[in-house]
């Protein structure tokens, strides 16, 4: 058994609290002027060139074979093209901080299909956890139901809704097939590659004539930060953790992502914050905290 802390673990896992709870802040800036499907084509395009680039230097750019790509393609579909590119459509029409307070209900899907697939099993615990973290939601919606009523707010969070889901069901399928493999930048060099050639696609389809001169210099800046720190840095992390700690371990990050996109929103972009949005997000955290915190267990001598 270890007996020292592992380094490397701490930092992966500071860097997906920290830098993904930026991310929406970013994409809310990047979706200012550049249409969704671009800002994450571009995104993962230039994240796999980076790949590659580090794939080439360290001369380990290889065919993978069919089968270790089919199970590279299937989490980057569900958690770049669907999540990723969903949350960026998302966010065109909602607060950056309400994106993330709904992404933070992630954790409690993942933990709901862990114990679906065997990887977990369920508590009284987990159960109460689950219940306070939908009360949150809820919570959120108790005054709103009248937001629905706005299209664009509807669709917003129909897309966070598929986004979430999207996440946890690649989440697991990384922990349970995807993560067998130890050259995690050969991986994500495919799965970002892949879902920048689909979104690529995807955004000629639904912005067939983009005006490439009303880009401004902030919302590119907003893409090329979500590349490097929001792709490149934040995915190896997560896949690194993924390999070391549970799925249900890593997504508690979410709650970190959430209070710090909450507050990057309302000191940047000036989003108002209501005491019902704080005891909502109070809720989905406890509730996530609930789910994952386990007692530390005695050392046998």
């Amino acid at each position: 058994m270890k007996q020292s802390l592992d380094y490397k673990l701490i930092f992966a896992l500071a860097a997906v609290g920290i830098i993904w709870g930026t991310t929406f802040l970013g994409i809310r800036v990047a979706v200012e002027t550049i249409p969704p499907w671009f800002v994450t084509s571009i995104r993962q395009g230039l994240a796999g060139l980076i790949m590659m680039t580090i794939l080439l230097f360290k001369k380990e750019l290889k065919w993978i074979g069919w089968q270790s790509f089919k199970q590279q393609l299937i989490p980057s579909v569900l958690m770049i093209v669907i999540a990723n590119g969903f949350t960026t459509i998302a966010e065109k029409t909602l607060p950056s901080g309400l994106a993330s307070v709904i992404s933070a209900l992630s954790p409690i899907l993942i933990f709901l299909g862990s114990i679906l697939v065997g990887l977990q099993k369920m508590s009284f615990k987990g159960f109460v956890g689950v219940l306070i973290g939908f009360s949150g939601i809820v919570f959120i919606f108790k005054d709103g139901l009248g937001s629905f009523l706005d299209a664009d707010y509807r669709t917003g969070m129909m897309f966070m809704g598929f986004a979430i889901l999207a996440w946890a069901i690649g989440t697991i399928y990384t922990k349970t097939h995807a993560n067998k493999s130890n050259n995690i930048v050969l991986n994500l060099f495919y799965q970002f590659t892949s879902a920048s050639c689909i979104q690529l696609v995807l955004a000629s389809i639904f912005s067939p004539n983009p005006d490439f001169s009303s880009w401004n210099s902030r919302s590119i800046f907003a893409a090329l930060y979500l590349s490097i720190f929001g792709s490149v840095i934040a995915f190896f992390s997560y896949s690194y953790a993924l390999k070391h700690v549970t799925a249900v371990q890593v997504s508690i990050l979410a709650y970190i992502n959430t209070i710090i996109a909450v507050f990057l929103g309302w000191l940047l972009l000036d989003e108002v914050i209501t005491i019902d949005f704080i005891i909502a997000t109070a809720l989905i955290i406890l509730g996530v905290f609930i789910v994952n915190y386990k007692k530390k267990e005695k050392k046998a001598l």
